[in-house]
């Protein structure tokens, strides 16, 4: 399991329990966190396999991850269970999401200098291997996917444009809320 997916011990240990449960109800899991804090608050990310997903969706994964949490009880103490999509500026967690999310300007974050640098921003330029591409000022850098502490997309008109349109092309959105949206981002551009 890749450390973008579950960073911490505990968040390791979570998404062992979430992980076999989303997959059973066929979607995938993208991300878990446990926030502590005044009140303790378990996040869990999860989307379809080829993307996106509905609230009932997420609903039904809360209900049954709920349970076995209960069962499990791995967390001391209290806390919320949030499950919900990825929403648009995602965290990259998997080597697909970076051939799924290609062209697409995203920020990356490396646990070690590289070149003398550990952030890097840029457009996705996918996959080698277990490289990641991204093209920066200077030029396409692979960094190996393991070394990544860090890595999503950055909320862009284009993007916010494209998925809307993928949303109102699969019918999860009508014509009406496309073309407001439409509007403001083209008046956005405009100014």
């Amino acid at each position: 399991m890749s450390d973008l997916i579950a960073k911490a011990a505990i968040d390791r240990r979570l998404a062992e329990i979430a992980q076999p449960v989303i997959e059973g109800m066929g979607f995938e899991l993208v991300r878990v966190r446990l926030l502590t804090g005044k009140q303790d608050i378990l996040q869990v990310m999860a989307e379809k396999p080829e993307g996106g997903i509905e609230v009932d969706d997420l609903g039904e994964i809360s209900t049954a991850l709920s349970a076995v949490m209960d069962v499990e009880d791995p967390i001391a103490g209290e806390y919320n269970l949030e499950v919900s999509s990825p929403g648009i500026d995602r965290p990259l967690t998997r080597l697909k999401d970076f051939d799924m999310w290609q062209g697409y300007e995203a920020k990356l974050e490396t646990d070690e200098l590289i070149d003398g640098r550990r952030r890097f921003k840029g457009e996705l330029a996918g996959t080698e291997g277990d490289e990641v591409l991204i093209n920066i000022e200077e030029g396409t850098v692979g960094l190996k996917f393991d070394w990544l502490t860090d890595a999503k997309l950055v909320l862009t008109d284009e993007l916010i444009r494209d998925v809307l349109k993928s949303r109102k092309d699969a019918g999860e959105i009508d014509e009406t809320q496309f073309d407001e949206v439409q509007q403001i981002v083209e008046g956005e551009e405009n100014s």
